[in-house]
C-alpha cells in the first residue's frame, strides 16, 4: 500500500505536528514549531527537550502534519 504524500506546506514560524518513524518519540506525534526550510524538502523545526531546552533538528516535510483542530485556539 503505497504512503498518501502529504501537499501541506507549512509556513515558518507556524506550530505543527512531527510524525516520525523514531520509538523515541511520542507515538501520537510530537509538536514542533518549523523555524527554516532547508534543502531537499527538509525543515528546520525547534522542539522542548527531555532537559526542557529547546532542541534544533531538521525533519522531512512530508513528516510534518497540521496541528489539530481546536488544540491551540
Amino acid at each position: 500500500m503505497a504512503r498518501k504524500k502529504s501537499t501541506w506546506l507549512p509556513q515558518i514560524g507556524v506550530v505543527a505536528t512531527y510524525i516520525g518513524h523514531a520509538s523515541r518519540l511520542a507515538k501520537g506525534g510530537y509538536n514542533v514549531r518549523v523555524v527554516a526550510e532547508t534543502c531537499a524538502n527538509r525543515m528546520l523545526v525547534e522542539a522542548i527537550g527531555r532537559s526542557g531546552l529547546p532542541v534544533r533538528f531538521t525533519v522531512k516535510r512530508e513528516n510534518l502534519a497540521p496541528l489539530q483542530p481546536g488544540l491551540f485556539d
